[in-house]
C-alpha cells in the first residue's frame, strides 16, 4: 500500500482527493493537514510515502514544510508532491528547489494525479521530463545566479554524463536519450544514478534544475527532435 497524507488549506480540495485516492487499491490515506505545520506534526506519528501539498497555506506554506520534511535527505522518507496552480504560483519552483520531487497541476484528472503518486513512489519524476523543462522555462527568471559554482561542479562529470544530462534537461526520457546515444535504457539509468551521487541532487527534477543553473541550458532552449 502507498500511504499518502494530504495537506491543504481547502477542506473540499482534500475531500475530492480522498474521494479519488480511497477508490484505489493500493493507495491509503492516512492522514489530512490543513497547513505546513500541522503536516509536520501528523509525520511525527504517522508513516506516509508521499505527501500531495498545497503551496499557499496559513501558519506555514507548502515551501517551508517541504524544506523541513526532506532536510535529512533519507531515502526512505516521505517524498513530496506539490500542488499548484501553475500560471498563479510562483512558489512552485522554490518548492522544487526545496526538495520536492515534482509537481501537479491542481486541476489533474484522477488517472494523473494516481499515476503521480505510483511514480514518485516508486522513485520516478512525478511529471515527464518534457513538462518539467516547461516549468523551468516559465520560472526561468526566477533562478538564483549560481551559475558559476554549478559550473565547477560539472567538471567532476565524465564527457558522457554530460552529455546525459544535457539531454534529460532539455526533455528527453530514459528511452529516448538511449536512442540517441545508441545504448541501452539500463546503461542511461546507471548513468543516471552517478550524475546524482556526484552532484549532490535528490532526484531527475532537481539535475533538471541543477542544467539550468549551470548555464548547460538556457531557457527557451528545446530539443530539436527529428
Amino acid at each position: 500500500m502507498i500511504r499518502v497524507l494530504l495537506v491543504d488549506d481547502q477542506e473540499l480540495v482534500r475531500a475530492g482527493f480522498k474521494m479519488v485516492l480511497d477508490a484505489q487499491p493500493d493507495v491509503d490515506v492516512v492522514g489530512e493537514a490543513g497547513d505546513g505545520a500541522t503536516a509536520l506534526e501528523l509525520l511525527r506519528t504517522t508513516r506516509a510515502d508521499v505527501v500531495l501539498m498545497d503551496v499557499r497555506m496559513p501558519r506555514m506554506d507548502g515551501i517551508e514544510a517541504t524544506r523541513r520534511i526532506t532536510a535529512d535527505g533519507a531515502q526512505d522518507g516521505p517524498k513530496v508532491i506539490i500542488l499548484t496552480t501553475f500560471d498563479l504560483d510562483e512558489y512552485a519552483f522554490a518548492a522544487i528547489k526545496a526538495g520536492a520531487g515534482g509537481f501537479l497541476l491542481k486541476d489533474a484528472g484522477p488517472a494523473q494525479l494516481i499515476e503521480a503518486i505510483r511514480a514518485v513512489h516508486s522513485g520516478d519524476a512525478v511529471v515527464a521530463p518534457s513538462t518539467t523543462k516547461r516549468l523551468l522555462d516559465r520560472f526561468a527568471l526566477h533562478l538564483p545566479d549560481k551559475e558559476q559554482q554549478a559550473s565547477g561542479a560539472l567538471d567532476t562529470l565524465t564527457d558522457r554524463e554530460s552529455e546525459v544530462l544535457h539531454l534529460v534537461a532539455r526533455g528527453l526520457s530514459n528511452a529516448e536519450i538511449a536512442d540517441r546515444l545508441y545504448v541501452s535504457e539500463a546503461t542511461v539509468k546507471t548513468h543516471m544514478g552517478r550524475i546524482l551521487m556526484k552532484l549532490g541532487l535528490r532526484d531527475r527534477v532537481q539535475a533538471v534544475v541543477f542544467a539550468y543553473e549551470s548555464g548547460m541550458v538556457k531557457s527557451g532552449q528545446g530539443d530539436n527532435r527529428p
